[in-house]
């Protein structure tokens, strides 16, 4: 890494400077007119035909697609050469959340083809392979899909069955086997395929949908993202031709991976773009809706639910952005015309996959909170298929299992993280045995400094301890058996990602209070000291079910004993009048108005 950048995971040992934190409120006004133009483009022409998306019209889903791709809202990621726009990180997620704030099946669509459908391509194809797909993919022209998952093999993606084989003349693969759950299936021109070169070797190919022998099953009549098409596609004696080879044979995993966690980052904006539909809903329906002569956004219970929803939004959308920013001071660095641009593209992403993931499992779990208060806010209504908050809450189920399932990425997250240590890329180890010799004389109290964020400053720094004590801890009982222990791995995870998630916020609002804009800030301020009170309380009982996992009798005591003093400092807030001042705010605007 380029000296100065932040490490992937690096947040686990200390915070990060405020200027290497990129934060929402710094977007340029080119990054807001791209944003304009997706916004513009999902309110007028896709919103307005949602129903007719949802019942399946293929016609009309083909149409607005290709609209998108003259608006070019499917070449943010193409580099210019291949007639994209090769724009920053920053600018493709503003794009990918407001093409997810109006309609999801349509939205799904366009991610699965701009992202693991094409840059398996941008970043691992050969010349020959760019110049004849990229500039088709991003008109709109081509439309991609992507196919990993397996009857048999889902989250185990090292076992898949499809099998290639080379042909006797050396011109073709023959491909056999079958894909589950193919996004973009029904009308999709090409297709990533993984599959096994003689059964042994992971390999990724371009495959032409129209090929003979590619067949497909029927559309699978889904809970949510009904519009979407979604079939199972079976290979029989496929010839692929072996310039569609995607990179190497034996290292077709790597692109599935790392493409992977490309996904799983663009999965969290599109969080971030749904939550905000979901609350704009929410509010107006709140402040039309009489109940006992007055509008039911005056009742203190739904003002609550309103302010739960856009705190977990506002957290959500600060560690999408920060992790955006990360990833783009890599990618400042990388040349496109570099023969090793797509391996120097991908270490840069890899950098940060315990990043993705934690926004992953977050932004999911985030916007399905976000749509199942706004569909308690309609009441019945919101059980009744003509309100759009029935069809938010149906959606938003789907993006726990996409891109993995949270409780794959629960695994992932420590043990990408244990990866890198023993790596000697991130020293976690020394520095929880460190913590292990300071944290008996350890006075937290002594620590707290002054400022209207010193106590979550100091709850930030008092999770990171707890989260080294906890992984310290658990790799000294557990070794190498650790990898088992998947409840005890599932609480470290989470104390990781509230981690991450509290002090993005906290990174956020600092930020803003030191460039002086009052107004806002007062905003922040509320919503990051809700935020930290309520993870901290998790992050507190989290450990707790850890220590009681690691050990037992008296050792299990002296370590609670620990986490006491590390905890017991903090002082409530008083989340009531800080709700009740966020949810004021939210029902003047109706709408979410932090960035």
């Amino acid at each position: 890494m380029e000296e100065g950048m932040v490490k992937g995971g690096a947040f686990l040992l200390e915070s990060p400077g405020l200027e290497e934190v990129f934060v929402p409120e710094e977007f340029t006004e080119e990054q807001r007119m791209f944003a304009r133009t997706a916004e513009e483009f999902v309110k007028k022409e896709v919103a307005p035909v949602s129903d007719e998306i949802e019942a399946k019209n293929e016609e009309l889903h083909i149409q607005l697609f290709r609209k998108a791709g003259e608006l070019g809202l499917l070449m943010t990621d193409i580099p210019e050469k291949y007639g994209g726009l090769g724009l920053d990180k920053v600018s493709s997620m503003l794009v990918q959340e407001k093409i997810s704030s109006g309609q999801a099946s349509f939205s799904v669509t366009v991610t699965d083809h701009t992202g693991i459908g094409t840059l398996p391509i941008v970043y691992f194809g050969t010349e020959g392979q760019k110049r004849k797909y990229l500039p088709k993919l991003a008109t709109g022209e081509l439309i991609s899909s992507y196919a990993l998952t397996e009857t048999g093999a889902g989250s185990d993606a090292m076992g898949i069955k499809t099998k290639a084989v080379l042909s006797e003349d050396g011109k073709y693969y023959i491909l056999n086997g079958s894909k589950q759950f193919v996004t973009n299936a029904g009308f999709a021109d090409i297709c990533i395929v993984y599959a096994k070169v003689d059964g042994e070797h992971h390999a990724a190919f371009i495959v032409d949908m129209k090929s003979e022998g590619v067949t497909l099953g029927p559309e699978e009549h889904k809970m949510g993202i009904r519009g979407s098409s979604t079939r199972a596609v079976f290979f029989d004696n496929v010839k692929v031709p072996v310039e569609q080879l995607l990179g190497e044979v034996g290292k077709g995993h790597l692109i599935a991976f790392n493409v992977l966690n490309i996904g799983r980052y663009k999965l969290g904006v599109a969080c971030v773009g749904g939550s905000k539909a979901a609350i704009e809903d929410a509010v107006r329906y709140a402040n039309q809706r009489f109940q006992f002569g007055v509008p039911i956004s005056s009742f203190g219970m739904i003002k609550e639910k309103l302010a739960d929803m856009v705190t977990r939004t506002f957290v959500l959308e600060s560690a999408v952005y920060r992790t955006a920013g990360f990833i783009d001071a890599i990618f400042s660095h990388l040349d496109h015309g570099d023969p090793e641009f797509g391996k120097k593209a991908m270490e840069a992403i890899s950098e940060y996959a315990t990043e993705c993931s934690i926004i992953k499992v977050y932004g999911s779990e985030a916007l399905e909170f976000v749509a199942d208060e706004a569909l308690q806010i309609f009441g019945g209504y919101g059980y009744i298929e003509d309100y759009p908050v029935e069809r938010f809450y149906r959606d938003s189920r789907i993006n726990r299992i996409f891109e993995g399932t949270n409780e794959i990425n629960r695994m992932l997250i420590p043990a990408m993280l244990m990866r890198r240590a023993l790596k000697g890329k991130l020293p976690l180890l020394p520095a929880a045995q460190k913590l292990a010799k300071e944290v008996i004389t350890l006075m937290p109290l002594s620590m707290l400094g002054s400022g209207p964020l010193a106590q979550e400053e100091l709850a930030v720094e008092m999770t990171r301890k707890i989260a080294l004590m906890v992984a310290g801890l658990a790799v000294q009982r557990y070794k190498e058996t650790l990898r088992d222990q998947q409840m005890l791995l599932a609480r470290m995870a989470d104390i990781i990602i509230e981690l991450y998630a509290m002090e993005s916020a906290l990174l956020r609002t600092k930020k803003v209070m030191q460039k002086g804009d009052e107004e806002k800030a007062r905003y922040h301020l509320a919503i990051t000291r809700l935020y930290v009170a309520q993870a901290f309380a998790r992050v507190t009982h989290l450990a707790q079910e850890a220590l009681s996992a690691i050990e037992r009798g008296d050792v299990l005591k002296a370590n609670l004993s620990i986490l006491r003093k590390l905890t017991r400092w903090y002082t409530p807030v008083s989340s009531v009048d800080l709700k009740t001042m966020v949810a004021d705010r939210l029902i003047e605007e109706e709408r979410y108005w932090l960035c």
